[in-house]
């Protein structure tokens, strides 16, 4: 058996929504056990987003003025978004675009490791589904960086883990989704 499939996410944790007007954003805070630097090159570096991330990215994101295209993994149909880095503080704070939706990054030292929080606009009927997959993405990013790799879930794969679709139940209840 694999890391994979002995793999079950915890409880819905961590996350809060905020409506601004029509805009929605999802706000997703994980604890996790490595240096700031250590997260930092893992949220900018092409080859480290292959292993835990649901886009790929086809240059670096830790500079601003960066021009990166992110592609979508698992998507029906290839989605390929153009961004530009707006802001990269190493290792604080990560800020661009990613199809259409704000993506901002803060990095705090935390306990001897890194208080991640992630900031994305989204589509209100898909909160609840976006922190699952963002749960599930913290947790495979924890386990790359601590040298036990699970390999990137995201999309349908995502989908398909046990614990999912509780996941989603447990966020949908936590935001007062129906």
């Amino acid at each position: 058996m694999t890391n994979r499939e002995q793999y079950a996410p915890g409880p819905a944790s961590g996350a809060q929504v905020r409506k601004d007007g029509e805009r929605w954003t999802l706000i997703l805070v994980r604890e996790l056990r490595h240096a700031p630097a250590k997260v930092w090159q893992a949220l900018t570096d092409p080859a480290q987003l292959r292993e835990w991330a649901p886009f790929d990215a086809d240059g670096s994101l830790a500079r601003v003025g960066a021009a990166v295209k992110l592609t979508t993994v698992g998507a029906p149909a290839l989605h390929v978004t153009e961004t530009t880095v707006t802001r990269a503080d190493a290792p604080k704070v990560l800020e661009y675009n990613w199809g259409g939706f704000h993506m901002q990054w803060e990095l705090e030292a935390f306990g001897g490791g890194t208080r991640l929080t992630l900031w994305t606009n989204i589509d209100r009927r898909f909160i609840s589904m976006g922190a699952a997959g963002w749960h599930i993405c913290f947790d495979v990013l924890d386990r790359y960086l601590s040298g036990t790799p699970i390999g990137r879930t995201v999309g349908p794969d995502a989908m398909k883990v046990g614990g999912f679709q509780r996941l989603n139940a447990e966020y949908a209840k936590q935001f007062g989704i129906r």
